[in-house]
């Protein structure tokens, strides 16, 4: 019998946080849910990091699932926007670490690709094939809690592929497999680069 498994989507955002979960059971996908945290409302940045981390912690406890698959941010011109998603997709990994559960991380092109087969493709476009693929009967106002779908759907039809990178459960798996990466424990401060895989193309 094939293990079950669920996959955690998510598109962090400070104005919208989408996310998704499908289960896996096999090589076959099927849809459990999408949904979005709605973050307009909160003026403190620091608010929206607080809440993006407590839903995703809320997310992992409620749902369980074993790995999560998250949205890189999109690098534009606005670096200051870019700073803001930057610490939105911070929180929603640092919750995932937390709680010891594996984070890859994908380009919104890779995303766009192994959903459509075109890496410009709209948000639309991408919904529409999500729709089709997982049988939605319909889809939201929002596509935001779509693109956090696609994200997990693009890490299942990722998986088994030869990728650059590695995979970390946590913190104490990234510091023991990078030592050479961390400052000694010596110094006053302790750096990690990073914690997930990424997979940009």
């Amino acid at each position: 019998m094939s293990k079950e498994r669920i996959i955690l989507g998510i598109d962090p955002g400070t104005t919208i946080m989408g996310f998704g979960l499908i289960k896996v059971v096999g090589k076959t996908m099927s849809f459990l849910q999408l949904n979005e945290l709605d973050l307009k409302k909160y003026d403190d940045h620091y608010l929206k990091l607080k809440l993006i981390f407590e839903r995703t912690i809320e997310l992992i406890e409620t749902h369980h699932p074993d790995e999560i698959a998250i949205e890189a941010p999109f690098f534009g011109k606005n670096v200051q926007s870019m700073l803001k998603l930057g610490r939105a997709q911070g929180v929603a990994m640092a919750a995932g670490l937390s709680r010891e559960v594996p984070i890859t991380e994908y380009s919104p092109k890779k995303i766009k690709m192994a959903i459509t087969g075109n890496g410009n493709a709209s948000k639309e476009q991408v919904a529409r094939m999500l729709q089709s693929v997982l049988g939605l009967k319909s889809l939201p106002k929002n596509l935001d809690s779509t693109d956090g779908l696609a994200a997990a759907v693009c890490h299942f039809y990722n998986e088994g592929r030869v990728e650059v990178g590695k995979n970390y459960t946590g913190w104490a798996s990234f510091v023991k497999q990078n030592e050479s990466r961390v400052k000694s424990p010596t110094t006053k401060k302790t750096t990690i680069k990073s914690g997930v895989k990424q997979i940009k193309k």
